[in-house]
């Protein structure tokens, strides 16, 4: 049995229930912890009834440390900030041997086991960015990346959970300062600070937006690094930062991504969101909520419009 875990509120419900049914599509053998930051997620979710899955409401998990930073973070932050508390709370409540943190907006191809099972009795196992050098951000949000990762209920893996958390607690903003950002640019340091840490080797677990461009899609989900021809399976991808502008149109972001990969990667994931948004909207509680991206009432509308104008392909259209 693997346990995993992830957090979202209403604005990612769909990519939360996509998440789950990717899982359940390749894994038989699992337990994911939903961690609901809104009610109308945890009504809309206690709804479903979905199997191996268990619900944790926000009256359960937050506690007093976090209540009190709760008005001083945006909702971004807030749930960064949650990250590392989540797994603590499992490992106390549940006592699960171990548990690996998803974000909602992963979507796996191949069961995930491959990689935590990649090196047997490490405690804690994180994941590189490894951006494609156009986009290299290391500086900035830091040489791993809080999408994919493994701890074990040990002394070793709740410590380095446990400094994690009253990390966030302290600090935990969507700005770099102090060489910080967010949860994220803490986990630069923790190889050297921890022993027993494993680094995830796999290629296919962690492709995204930022390193794609440096493989070639192949049949079956299968990837080949254009550098040296090694060829992988893609375990999971990871759907970064889409901005829904309608149910049939999407921006997903100014990186450069083949038409191969939009086409037989995006497509698909995307026609599964509109599926589940429209069935999301059908409940009368939520059926009123806009859960898309109005790329054009903010203050950098100028910005947005010159992106658009020069990455045009990268809006994708279902239907």
């Amino acid at each position: 049995m693997h346990n995993y875990c992830t957090l979202f509120n209403i604005n990612y419900l769909a990519r939360g229930i996509n998440l789950y049914n990717s899982i359940k599509k390749v894994s038989n053998n699992f337990r994911l912890y939903i961690f609901a930051f809104d009610d109308l997620t945890l009504n809309y979710l206690r709804d479903l009834k979905l199997k191996n899955v268990v619900i944790v409401s926000l009256l359960e998990f937050e506690d007093i440390k976090l209540k009190n930073v709760k008005k001083k973070r945006t909702q971004t932050e807030y749930f960064w900030t949650c990250t590392g508390s989540t797994i603590l709370y499992l490992f106390k409540k549940y006592k699960i041997k171990s548990c690996t943190y998803l974000d909602a907006d992963l979507y796996f191809y191949k069961d995930p086991k491959v990689l935590i099972e990649e090196k047997k009795n490490t405690s804690c196992i994180i994941t590189k960015h490894n951006y494609s050098a156009k986009y290299d951000q290391t500086n900035k949000s830091g040489i791993f990346c809080v999408q994919f990762m493994f701890f074990k209920n040990n002394k070793l893996g709740n410590k380095i959970l446990k400094d994690w958390r009253e990390q966030c607690i302290k600090w935990c903003f969507n700005r770099f300062e102090k060489n910080k950002f967010g949860d994220q640019k803490y986990l630069d340091n923790w190889p050297k600070k921890y022993n027993n840490i494993h680094i995830l080797q796999h290629l296919g677990g962690g492709i995204a937006p930022w390193n794609v461009q440096q493989y070639k899609l192949l049949n079956n989900n299968k990837l080949q690094k254009k550098n040296n021809k090694l060829k992988f399976d893609l375990i999971f991808y990871h759907f970064h930062n889409l901005k829904f502008v309608n149910d049939e149109i999407t921006y997903i972001g100014a990186y450069r991504i083949s038409k191969k990969v939009r086409e037989n990667i995006y497509i698909p994931y995307l026609k599964k969101m509109s599926f589940i948004n429209k069935k999301i909207k059908k409940k009368e509680y939520i059926k009123n909520i806009d859960f898309n991206e109005n790329l054009f009432s903010s203050r950098i509308f100028i910005f947005r419009l010159i992106k658009m104008i020069f990455f045009i392909k990268n809006f994708l259209i279902v239907k």
